[in-house]
């Protein structure tokens, strides 16, 4: 019998083109591949998985939720420990459970939770180098904050959708955008109901801007208003992007 299957699992995408395998350079590792590679061993049988949110290169997972449908019979321990036997040591699942048939990893979500960490220091982090992303001029928290919360609510946020975007529409539900530092360690908080291409990176390009001191916290406002990317500044670099967490209604998960 036909059972559906909801996964959660993190890894480190350091090593990999992004989430989505490719279809005609199965050579390229990607995320998805190595899943269902595994997932298939364990199930006797070919699994096909369906993912939240997918991931760009280099970018990493602490929340991500797949679906796949499977005919085997087996626990949940079964399916999380036997999976990663056969997962590279930089993948891991780390719960499943059984859902109901019309549960969609992608389309059931309803907030979609990212978290970018910067290293904010002179020296170029050795020991987190793959892990997060490096700033070197020092950086003001109050001003970012400032700006951040000028783009919550409901917005169209084309300024900050990236080239190749194939979402019918950039209006997007900011839900919270919260900075903050530790140490030498600043941490945007991100939730909305969905992202655009490259959106939480090039938001946080434009805010180092701000927290540099080289634009006042209005131009945050200004950039969202335009609805031109060329207004806002440059993608800041994928090493330091996590997909944290995705929200179900609690009926679902």
């Amino acid at each position: 019998m036909k059972q559906r299957l909801a996964i959660g699992l993190e890894y480190a995408g350091t090593n990999y083109s992004g989430w989505q395998k490719q279809e005609y350079s199965p050579q390229v590792p990607s995320i998805q591949a190595q899943l269902e590679g595994a997932l298939s061993i364990v199930a006797a049988h070919p699994v096909q998985v369906v993912c939240a949110g997918r991931t760009d290169a280099g970018v990493h997972a602490s929340g991500q939720v797949v679906h796949c449908d499977v005919t085997a019979d087996r626990n949940s321990y079964a399916w999380v420990a036997g999976t990663n036997v056969h997962l590279p040591s930089d993948i891991r699942v780390l719960w499943a459970k059984p859902v109901s048939a019309d549960f969609d990893a992608r389309r059931s979500a309803i907030k979609r939770h990212y978290k970018y960490i910067l290293y904010n220091n002179r020296i170029r982090p050795s020991l987190l180098r793959d892990l997060v992303s490096w700033h070197y001029n020092p950086l003001e928290i109050e001003p970012m904050q400032l700006a951040a919360r000028m783009w919550l609510g409901e917005q169209d946020f084309s300024s900050f959708r990236g080239s190749g975007c194939q979402s019918k529409s950039p209006v997007r539900h900011l839900y919270s955008l919260e900075i903050n530092r530790s140490g030498e360690l600043i941490i945007f908080d991100i939730i909305a109901n969905a992202f655009l291409y490259h959106m939480v990176r090039n938001m946080v390009g434009t805010l180092l801007e701000i927290g540099m001191g080289r634009k006042p916290a209005i131009w945050a406002q200004e950039v969202l208003i335009a609805k031109d990317r060329t207004k806002a500044s440059v993608t800041a670099p994928p090493q330091g992007l996590y997909l944290a967490g995705v929200h179900y209604p609690e009926f679902i998960l």
